[in-house]
């Protein structure tokens, strides 16, 4: 069988690649801008050229801004047809909801059903957010003695990348599920937990401050972020603080064999 894996330079998608490459039962095709196999996400002709013979496509999302991700995405499932490949195996989020406030639910969920009209087979990884994602915040956290942001009083499942890499690589050696697992972390976190968890890590205090939307906005232009990330994170938040990002599943295990990682053994 053949299995290809889009961003395989990528955080995640190198990790997909290194695991499918521990068996010998399959050849593993690494994709990406430059190379080795060049699949460029905004060259239709190059990922036409690299699905050819492809069995299986772990599709790794783009990144940057939500209309260009979606222009991307629209340039893979093309090529996923033209190509005829047999089965996708796609990372999504695990709010993939056209109706939440958060700006990539909106590419995630539209993904999803681009996929499910090419008549193709898939299987769908809703990952729940990045703990290494979520350091950054709490790095910050590491420095000021305080974890502020505007979560309210939700919580979030956050899951590792390694063990969302080892879910994309079990999929693609799977039979075609036709459905989406939701990837998570073992426990929904509030952010005082959150917090509290830090703050056992490196052994000094850290307290949660729920701090208001308009601030949070602020504190990033202070920051000199772009707007476009400003306008993402706020979005991301408003989606936390709805409970988007709280469900927990078993699927890491089920899937891998393994229990996913606790945010305690990434600190």
């Amino acid at each position: 069988m053949r299995i290809a894996v889009t961003g395989a330079s990528g955080n995640v998608g190198a990790r997909v690649v290194s695991v499918l490459a521990a068996s010998d039962a399959h050849e593993v095709v690494p994709l990406s801008r430059r190379g080795p196999v060049r699949a460029d996400y905004d060259d239709p002709a190059s990922l036409r050229t690299a699905l050819a013979g492809v069995d299986t496509l772990v599709f790794v999302s783009s990144d940057g801004e939500a209309a260009r991700m979606m222009t991307h995405h629209a340039n893979v499932v093309r090529a996923v047809v033209e190509a005829e490949v047999a089965h996708v195996v796609y990372l999504s989020g695990l709010d993939a909801d056209l109706a939440s406030p958060f700006c990539y639910a909106y590419t995630n969920g539209t993904t999803e059903g681009l996929l499910a009209r090419t008549g193709c087979a898939v299987s769908v990884a809703r990952a729940s957010l990045f703990t290494e994602f979520f350091g950054g915040f709490l790095e910050r956290a590491r420095e000021t003695g305080e974890l502020r942001l505007p979560a309210g009083d939700a919580r979030v499942s956050l899951v590792s990348r390694a063990d969302v890499a080892r879910c994309l690589a079990a999929l693609a050696l799977r039979p075609p599920t036709g459905r989406p697992h939701d990837v998570t972390g073992p426990a929904a976190l509030s952010m005082s937990e959150v917090a509290a968890v830090a703050g056992r890590a490196w052994d000094r205090p850290v307290s949660y401050i729920a701090a208001d939307e308009a601030a949070f906005v602020a504190e990033l232009a202070l920051a000199r972020e772009s707007p476009w990330w400003t306008y993402a994170y706020a979005s991301l938040f408003a989606s936390i603080r709805e409970g988007r990002w709280a469900a927990v599943s078993d699927e890491v295990r089920a899937l891998t064999g393994r229990a996913p990682a606790s945010l305690a053994s990434a600190l």
